[in-house]
């Protein structure tokens, strides 16, 4: 079946819907998913960037998939997208025709909340993350915090989303480990509502990621000088800033450095997408080549680049490999992270 349309659904009404059909076996790959739609569920609301590119990513990634499927998009979000990764795992068919598209912390939060014990993420099998995200301190610059060393020394205010979401976490773990002066004010709706709060003067801030710096108002707010690139929060310069400094010379603790692994490791999946334990091994081994055709299909990666959405892939066995070490990590580390994300008094 040639990709026609994309359809969408949203609600979790849908996510039960989905999971009624018995898998049907004695069939080749081609020909089941001839007289398949794929169902693409989306753990974040219609409209995010995370749905764009998800979005964009099907429309290529059907056309490589034997049988050339339609795809249906699905919005499955709620709680960091712990929702639809608990869906993804224990509610949706396992015969290929459903493939979800989760979110980093998935990785690692059942780890952390053992109220999110319902999604493992060793319980699914792994296809592949579309890029690596990576995190940058930026600050106005009328705020006098213009280097990375002033972050150690001069007050900055900055703003946040939710207590647990990277752009809290990271600044916070400066914070507390490398002796950094940031106020962070967590509790805005988003991207967007953080930006309108730095041009109204109530932040000074925040930490973004580094494709977040190429859309949007944060293009011009560089471009003009108004707003600066401090700090890459990793291990190494971002090549889109390779002269602005990286994280590594502030860490010479090793159980710091440690702490720090845990929360950027996860940041090299930064959109991983799996499918159910118990899909046959001949249509997990087509979607994984399905999606390696993808990274390479220059029709998507021209489509991408025209947005200035990064594609930085890496395959399925490697994001298992980030979620093993993940796991393997020693519960007193564990503690200590626990406490990063879990508001204290």
């Amino acid at each position: 079946m040639a990709l026609s349309h994309l359809r969408t659904l949203c609600g979790l009404a849908l996510v039960a819907a989905t999971a009624i059909a018995a898998p049907a076996f004695g069939q080749t790959v081609e020909e089941f998913y001839s007289d398949k739609d794929v169902t693409m569920i989306v753990s974040a609301p219609a409209g995010t960037l995370t749905d764009t590119i998800v979005r964009q990513f099907a429309q290529y990634y059907v056309k490589h998939i034997p049988g050339q499927p339609d795809a249906i998009v699905l919005n499955v979000a709620g709680a960091g997208g712990m929702v639809a990764a608990a869906s993804l795992q224990s509610k949706q068919d396992n015969d290929g025709s459903v493939i979800g598209f989760l979110q980093r912390n998935n990785l690692y939060v059942p780890l952390l909340d053992p109220s999110q014990n319902a999604f493992d993420p060793r319980e699914v099998t792994w296809l592949g993350s579309l890029d690596k995200v990576y995190y940058a301190m930026v600050a106005m610059t009328r705020s006098g915090v213009t280097t990375a060393d002033d972050l150690f020394d001069k007050p900055l205010v900055i703003g946040a989303t939710g207590f647990a979401n990277e752009n809290r976490t990271m600044p916070a773990l400066v914070n507390d480990y490398l002796g950094g002066q940031i106020k962070i004010i967590p509790g805005y709706s988003g991207r967007g509502e953080v930006y309108l709060a730095m041009e109204r003067g109530e932040v000074d801030g925040w930490a973004s990621t580094v494709d977040g710096l190429f859309q949007g108002e944060p293009v011009n707010m560089l471009a003009d000088g108004t707003m600066k690139v401090l700090l890459n929060l990793g291990w190494v310069s971002h090549p889109a800033f390779p002269d602005v400094p990286n994280l590594t010379p502030y860490v010479t603790d090793p159980d710091v450095k440690a702490l720090l692994d845990f929360f950027l490791l996860p940041l090299q999946a930064g959109r991983p997408f799996a499918v159910p334990n118990g899909v046959p091994q001949d249509r997990v081994d087509a979607l994984r080549a399905a999606f390696d055709a993808t990274m390479a299909d220059p029709e998507f990666l021209a489509a991408m680049k025209a947005k200035n959405y990064g594609v930085d892939p890496i395959s399925g066995a490697e994001v298992e490999q980030i979620i093993e070490t993940l796991w393997s990590t020693p519960e007193v580390q564990l503690e200590t992270a626990r406490q990063v994300v879990t508001p204290q008094g």
